[in-house]
């Protein structure tokens, strides 16, 4: 399974590159691996700000649709556009061309909040 070293984790299983006070979120390769085939995202939060652990958008597999979280409080700047036509790319690249949102982080120090990398492993391997 691929855990990246240089981004945060949530224990509901998304990830966040962070830049600055800028974030790229995504679901994490043991999420996309536990979907199946993703076939649509949705995201109707652009604009907005969501708070920690709230719902920024869906995620709809073959067999299932599941809430995506923010992983820290931020507003919501972008949506990937590439998922509209190939939403498959979660599944083939979930920590690059399979981004899901970019975000501006309310509070870079609430980092310290999220899984590192072995917190993460952890929480997967158990």
């Amino acid at each position: 399974m691929n855990i990246p070293e240089n981004l945060y984790y949530t224990s509901d299983h998304e990830w966040i590159k962070v830049e600055g006070n800028t974030g790229w979120v995504g679901v994490t390769d043991f999420a996309q691996h536990q979907l199946g085939d993703i076939v649509f995202v949705d995201v109707a939060t652009v604009g907005e700000t969501i708070a920690e652990g709230e719902t920024f958008g869906t995620i709809e597999a073959v067999k299932t649709v599941s809430d995506m979280f923010m992983p820290l409080e931020a507003e919501v700047i972008e949506f990937n556009e590439a998922l509209n036509n190939e939403p498959e790319l979660i599944n083939k690249d979930p920590y690059g061309g399979g981004w899901i949102v970019k975000v501006t982080i309310a509070d870079i120090a609430k980092l310290s909040t999220l899984l590192t990398t072995e917190q993460y492993k952890s929480l997967v391997e158990a």
